[in-house]
C-alpha cells in the first residue's frame, strides 16, 4: 500500500513540474546535446554524455526526491540519496575516463537507441496520450522514471565492459519506479519496468565477448 494516493501524487508532481519551469526545456536540450555528442563523436564526447546523465540524477535526487516527492512519500528521502549517489559514481566514471561512447553494433546497440527514443519522445507523448498532461506528466530529464530508462539507453550505447556499480542504482529503480505503471496508471512507465529487465542482460553478455577495440579498459 502506497502512503499517498495517485491524485496526491500526480498533484505533487504538477507542484513540481510548475516551481521549476523552464527547466524542463534544459533538460530536453540535455538530452538532445547527448543524441549529438554520440552521433558527431567530437573531442570530450564521452565525458561530456556522461556530465549530462550525472546532472540528470544529481538534479531528480535533490529536487524531486528531497525537494517534492518527500511531502507525501518519507522514503524519497532514501531515494534521494540513492540518485545522488548514482550522479556521485558518474561524475568518478567521467572523470576517471571509465565510460565510453560507440558499442559496437548488435542488439544492444538497437535496443539502447530504441530507449533514449523512448525517454525522450514517446514517454511524454504516451504521457499526453492517457491523460497525464503536463505539469501532471513525469518531464524527461528531471523526474526519476524518464532518467533512469535514458540511462539504460545510453549503457547500452557504452563500449565494453561497463562498470558494474553503475548499473545497480537504476537496476533498483527501474522495479521501484516501474510499480507507478500499475499502482499509479502511469502507462508510460511500463518500459521503465522492462528496461532493467532488458538492458541488464544485453549489458552483461555483450560484456562478455570480446571486444573488437585495442586496449579495452578493464570494468572497475
Amino acid at each position: 500500500m502506497l502512503p499517498f494516493t495517485s491524485d496526491q501524487f500526480l498533484a505533487n508532481l504538477a507542484a513540481y513540474n510548475q516551481a521549476i519551469w523552464p527547466v524542463q526545456l534544459a533538460a530536453f536540450g540535455l538530452g538532445g546535446c547527448a543524441v549529438v555528442l554520440l552521433l558527431l563523436r567530437p573531442a570530450m564526447a564521452d565525458r561530456l554524455i556522461t556530465a549530462i546523465l550525472a546532472a540528470m540524477w544529481l538534479w531528480t535526487g535533490i529536487a524531486y526526491h528531497w525537494l517534492y516527492f518527500s511531502q507525501i512519500n518519507r522514503a524519497a528521502v532514501v531515494f534521494g540519496a540513492l540518485f545522488v549517489a548514482q550522479s556521485v559514481l558518474l561524475a568518478n566514471s567521467g572523470i576517471r575516463k571509465q565510460l565510453g561512447f560507440g558499442r559496437d553494433f548488435g542488439p544492444a546497440m538497437g535496443v539502447g537507441i530504441a530507449f533514449v527514443g523512448y525517454a525522450i519522445v514517446l514517454y511524454p507523448l504516451i504521457g499526453i496520450w492517457t491523460g497525464h498532461a503536463f505539469p501532471r506528466m513525469p518531464a524527461f530529464g528531471v523526474t526519476p522514471c524518464p532518467v533512469t530508462i535514458f540511462t539504460f539507453g545510453l549503457f547500452l550505447l557504452a563500449r565494453q565492459p561497463l562498470s558494474r556499480p553503475l548499473l545497480a542504482i537504476p537496476s533498483i529503480w527501474s522495479l521501484i519506479g516501474g510499480s507507478a505503471a500499475f499502482l499509479l496508471g502511469v502507462q508510460q512507465d511500463w518500459m521503465l519496468l522492462a528496461s532493467g529487465i532488458i538492458a541488464v542482460p544485453l549489458i552483461v553478455l555483450g560484456d562478455r565477448r570480446p571486444s573488437s577495440e585495442p586496449g579495452a579498459q578493464k570494468p572497475a
